[in-house]
């Protein structure tokens, strides 16, 4: 499979590897919509994981150019019912997903199984953490914010999610730390004047986020239409 690398820092280069050990072949590694214009190659699949500020004209390159996009770049959310949208008038293929790692996914789900559990029992507050390093430059974690959601959609305790502190008791608040090295660890609380429930994801190194971005890129292989991970993991 030919793969074009949108993004080509840390990630970008890990996910190259586990690419070229699966027999894979890098056509193009980019790093600003600028060089991309460039770009002249045949790929099979786009990997992108850039920067909020690029993620846009990226995706739009993409679809317009009929390249199959698997894109893990977070902090641009607020767009993404539009991009969904223009994927489906150019015909193209997208699949997002604020984290790739499968043990990170199956957290997801428990942390939506255990929301459901304390629904309506009183005497508990929930917030949540998130660690990554400091070269990380959205606040919260794409993931975090997917684990808000989970939570918001079975936790009728909450509304919404903030960052860092509020005075509204319907908020969850998402404390982000940046310290290194910290590829991501991230906690759910749910306290009470009793005992603390706590669910936690550490991640060792940038390969599980990888891997599952290169298994996904397989994956996506002939298929036309916007996926998620739900799609992937048959969830």
């Amino acid at each position: 499979m030919n793969i074009l690398l949108i993004g080509y820092g840390k990630m970008g280069k890990t996910i190259e590897a586990i690419a070229l050990q699966r027999g894979h072949c890098i056509v193009g590694k980019v790093d600003t919509p600028d060089e991309l214009l460039k770009f002249s190659g045949a790929a099979d699949v786009a990997i992108e994981f850039s920067q909020p500020d690029a993620v846009i004209d990226n995706l739009k390159f993409c679809f317009e150019h009929k390249i199959p996009v698997v894109c893990g770049t977070t902090g641009w959310l607020n767009q993404k019912a539009e991009i969904e949208t223009g994927c489906l008038q150019k015909d193209g293929t997208f699949f997002y997903a604020s984290n790739y790692s499968l043990g990170v996914n199956l957290f997801f789900k428990l942390n939506e199984y255990l929301a459901k559990l304390m629904n309506g029992r009183t005497g508990y507050e929930v917030s949540m953490d998130e660690t990554h390093h400091t070269q990380k430059k959205d606040a919260p974690s794409g993931t975090a914010i997917t684990l808000a959601e989970g939570i918001l959609k079975n936790y009728t305790g909450k509304r919404e999610w903030v960052l860092n502190e509020t005075q509204n008791p319907e908020a969850l608040v998402i404390h982000a730390h940046r310290e290194d090295p910290a590829p991501g660890t991230h906690e759910v609380h749910y306290r009470s004047a009793v005992d603390d429930l706590e669910i936690k994801h550490t991640a060792h190194s940038r390969e599980g986020f990888a891997l599952g971005a290169v298994l996904v890129a397989e994956w996506l292989a002939g298929k036309k239409g916007v996926y998620s991970m739900d799609d992937f993991l048959k969830f």
